[in-house]
């Protein structure tokens, strides 16, 4: 069953973030099923930390792209919309090279708050790190 109020496509995901920091760190949202959104994000010089791997804060810069997405993806946009509460994060491997990839699941949709956990993996599809998004749904 899809929590979509209504199925995004791709196209509109990867709308207009050509001027963000998703543009800057060439985020591309990549998939979107009827419970998930996933993305990558290459591990270059943009996202590398001074040691060479990857920065800790690129990872949630991708979690909660994800994440932000995706819940307002879940509400009436003429209604409502999703702004980021909380996040953290769990770094468990270090990348040097290559892409990560990120998929976003709810924890919780309610009316007044959402969770989200992301689940960041390399190439081969190690875990990285894991995210746990709260998101606050407001009135317009």
């Amino acid at each position: 069953m899809s929590i979509w109020f209504r199925k995004p496509t791709l196209q509109e995901a990867n709308l207009h973030f050509d001027t963000t920091i998703l543009g800057v760190l060439n985020i591309q949202f990549t998939e979107i099923g009827d419970d998930y959104i996933t993305g990558t994000m290459p591990v270059d010089a943009r996202t590398h930390q001074p040691f060479g791997i990857l920065h800790g804060g690129a990872s949630v810069v991708l979690a909660e792209s994800l994440g932000s997405l995706a819940a307002n993806f879940c509400v009436d946009n003429e209604k409502y919309y999703c702004v980021g509460l909380d996040i953290n994060a769990n770094h468990l491997r270090s990348v040097r090279s290559g892409v990560v990839t990120g998929t976003a699941r709810p924890v919780h949709l309610g009316k007044s708050t959402q969770v989200w956990e992301i689940r960041i993996v390399d190439e081969a599809g190690k875990s990285v790190c894991i995210s746990r998004l709260t998101m606050a749904v407001l009135g317009r």
